[in-house]
């Protein structure tokens, strides 16, 4: 019987189930900025292995200064003016990412009613920020972030932290998340019941949904 919830953050909560690689890619799209996505996936993957060597994101950085500078890394990289497109990528990504977890801050008001939560995202130090930017405050009965605490996914351990939080077994924690590697694997063997939120994926090779004991690709569906 399932008592509890423990969601993820970046990829299910802001972005619907998809990739962030891909969230950014299409903003690129959308803004016509002169890139392949070949070269912008250079420039992505650049950002993000800049950004967890290094202490550039600050524990008061807002999702809108998090988003700024991830962005900044990338033209930088890409060598193409920030006065041109990082304005127009930035408004385009904040607005979308604004609607997005407005939807799930409903949806996570209706579950609170009758299933205690926890949030365990792999994050840069500032998610306690980011969740009062986007009205997720009060929600979650504690958060584990990997940046605080030392563990990051796909390290079962991260989950254990999140049912131990909870007070709980294992058995009696669904685990919510959008990566099959991140969360829906560990969180098995940590012995969690597992729900796949299937979206639009960094890569189109084939995934074995026979991994996660659920598949939603709405986050309504688990009311």
């Amino acid at each position: 019987m399932i008592r509890a919830y423990i969601f993820d953050y970046g990829g299910t909560l802001d972005t619907g189930g998809q990739h962030w690689g891909k969230v950014l890619w299409h903003a690129y799209e959308r803004q016509q900025v002169p890139v392949t996505e070949a070269q912008f996936r250079e420039a992505y993957v650049y950002g993000e292995r800049t950004l967890g060597k290094n202490p550039i994101i600050q524990p008061d950085f807002t999702f809108r200064q998090t988003l700024e500078t991830k962005l900044r890394l990338q033209l930088e990289y890409l060598n193409l003016p920030l006065v041109t497109y990082h304005s127009s990528l930035l408004d385009d990504l904040y607005a979308r990412t604004k609607a997005e977890t407005a939807h799930s801050v409903e949806v996570l008001q209706a579950l609170k009613k009758n299933f205690p939560m926890v949030l365990v995202s792999n994050f840069y130090g500032n998610i306690a920020v980011v969740l009062r930017e986007f009205g997720f405050e009060g929600l979650f009965q504690q958060i584990i972030e990997s940046a605080v605490v030392g563990v990051r996914k796909p390290d079962p351990q991260i989950f254990t932290l999140g049912v131990e939080a909870l007070g709980l077994q294992p058995e009696e924690v669904v685990v919510v998340g959008d990566s099959i590697d991140k969360d829906i694997i560990p969180a098995k063997k940590a012995g969690c019941h597992t729900i796949w939120f299937k979206g639009e994926g960094w890569t189109d090779d084939p995934v074995d949904e026979s991994i996660p004991h659920q598949i939603i690709t709405n986050l309504t569906e688990l009311l």
